[in-house]
């Protein structure tokens, strides 16, 4: 990991511990997967570009020495001192498994809602599924070019209400899978561009209840992957068939869909291992157990 530059003055994420922990931490998650293969775009002679017509992407997120980091900090201190119920059940369920785990539903609701037929719902799937990867891919790059540091390396009393990852604050992968997710999905079904506008700017906001990221994390990361999502966009609008047709054919009546959440249920329940070596609320975990109807199955807190 590279040691912090004399021209920057923010807090590095392998420079302090984690609340609870007393050392920083040396276990990133995947710190090369900023390297990754892409689809539809591609890094090369040490610029981003397009995959479909090479031009140079100037991808629009903010350096963090632009940032007040501490000011930042004061948000997460104070939605955390002050959760509700509902933001808890937010967090946890979009805070359970991995970032892409609620949008795969999400999309085969709308395929079936709209009765897609087998190839377009194939295609649909993974034109979401590429445009995420590379959102990922992008995000990674960023956090490990940067090592911001996380909300509880910068309070060590900081209890979060999710056990925070282990990776760098700085941007959010949840909120950049849900801006890539939000803008492919409202290509395919552009009747629903309001509401999954609506559950990407949820899922991003989770992760400041969650207590994990910042509210710039989320901001940026939802810019970074919508700005991936249109990028996949401008090349499946411009893909055509033997007989010179657009092969996409956007489902732009409604289908009045009602997509979830809520209700605040995992579509694929799993019991994910729950161990967590940072600091979090015991409170969440009390309430879970006492609750008569309390889902079984443990969230994996991280991501």
């Amino acid at each position: 990991m590279s040691k912090r530059s004399p021209h920057t003055d923010y807090p590095r994420w392998n420079e302090l511990p984690y609340a609870g922990e007393t050392k920083a931490p040396d276990n990133a998650e995947a710190p090369y997967a900023g390297s990754w293969t892409t689809y539809f775009i591609r890094y090369q002679q040490n610029e981003w570009v397009s995959a479909f017509n090479g031009k140079t992407i100037h991808f629009k997120i903010r350096h963090p020495e632009s940032i007040d980091w501490y000011k930042q900090l004061a948000v997460v201190q104070r939605t955390q001192r002050k959760l509700t119920r509902e933001q808890k059940t937010i967090a946890t369920y979009w805070g359970t498994g991995v970032a892409t785990k609620q949008w795969t539903p999400i999309a085969d609701q709308l395929i079936d809602s709209y009765g897609v037929d087998a190839p377009r719902g194939a295609r649909i799937l993974a034109a979401l599924h590429a445009a995420i990867n590379d959102a990922f891919v992008v995000t990674w790059s960023y956090k490990f070019k940067w090592f911001v540091a996380r909300p509880n390396q910068l309070d060590h009393n900081l209890a979060t209400f999710l056990c925070t990852p282990r990776h760098p604050s700085y941007p959010s992968g949840h909120a950049a899978v849900a801006g890539a997710a939000e803008t492919v999905l409202s290509y395919f079904f552009p009747a629903e561009r309001r509401r999954l506008h609506e559950l990407a700017e949820e899922a991003a906001q989770s992760r400041l209840y969650a207590g994990v990221h910042f509210p710039v994390d989320n901001e940026q990361g939802l810019r970074l992957g919508r700005q991936v999502g249109e990028l996949a966009v401008d090349q499946l609008r411009e893909e055509r068939d033997t007989e010179d047709h657009n092969i996409d054919t956007p489902y732009r009546h409604s289908a009045n869909v009602k997509l979830t959440p809520p209700p605040y249920e995992q579509v694929i329940p799993f019991e994910f291992d729950d161990h967590c070596g940072s600091l979090t609320m015991n409170e969440d975990y009390r309430e879970k157990k006492s609750a008569p109807t309390a889902n079984k199955h443990k969230p994996k807190l991280f991501y």
